[in-house]
């Protein structure tokens, strides 16, 4: 299997490099902003405002202020925080569940060169079938189907997580205990595709052919 490595070459053109739509890029940057912001109230709600370790700190900080609190007033601060970040947390998703919409939409609206499944197709078939321009071919069907996973990963996330906003509000959302499950590992998943994405651009940066793909993703591929 190739290197998950992005290239700069289009599969359509391969002395040209890709070409992207000003929608696409605007997407690409506002997903990637907003998931960061999505991950980090994780990571502060499960550090920072963890119960075992917060509660203290609160009792300690309004100590020096000369106010006597309990563990269990401590630990009701503590838990309005973590409410509060999790209501950011759930804001966010309503964001990335809109701009997962707006993905879907795009995608038949695009030119069909810089359509997704069209670059899965387009490069299958020439790795597979007619065995043509075979080390581009391969880079693009891999990186591209490790993308569609990762548009199958933001629809699980964005389903359990209207399920999980939404399930106060509408009674039978209760039934699907599972969905927070499915939520919380799903994340694990986002994260090893982020990992992947951002080692991957780091290595075909440091490739002279494919070197300039971060600004491609600024400035359209117009260079």
């Amino acid at each position: 299997m190739p290197q998950l490595t992005p290239v700069r070459a289009d599969i359509d053109h391969p002395g040209k490099p890709k070409r992207y739509s000003s929608s696409l890029r605007l997407w690409h940057w506002l997903n990637a902003v907003l998931i960061t912001g999505s991950l980090l109230t994780v990571l502060v709600n499960s550090t920072v405002l963890k119960a075992k370790t917060a509660t203290p700190l609160v009792i300690s900080a309004l100590a020096d202020k000369k106010v006597a609190i309990n563990d269990d007033q401590a630990r009701s601060v503590v838990r309005n925080l973590r409410d509060q970040v999790w209501l950011w947390h759930t804001y966010i998703g309503y964001v990335v569940a809109a701009l997962f919409l707006f993905r879907l939409i795009l995608e038949f609206f695009q030119v069909v060169d810089q359509k997704l499944i069209h670059k899965i197709r387009k490069a299958y078939q020439q790795f597979f079938i007619t065995k043509q321009q075979r080390e581009l071919a391969g880079h693009e069907f891999w990186v591209k189907t490790l993308y569609a996973i990762f548009y199958l990963l933001l629809f699980i996330t964005v389903v359990t997580g209207l399920d999980l906003a939404f399930e106060d509000r509408i009674t039978v959302l209760r039934n699907f205990h599972f969905m927070k499950d499915i939520h919380e590992l799903n994340m694990y998943f986002i994260l090893v595709f982020i990992i992947i994405h951002l080692a991957g651009v780091f290595l075909a940066e440091r490739r002279d052919k494919d070197k300039g793909i971060i600004s491609d993703m600024i400035n359209g591929g117009n260079n």
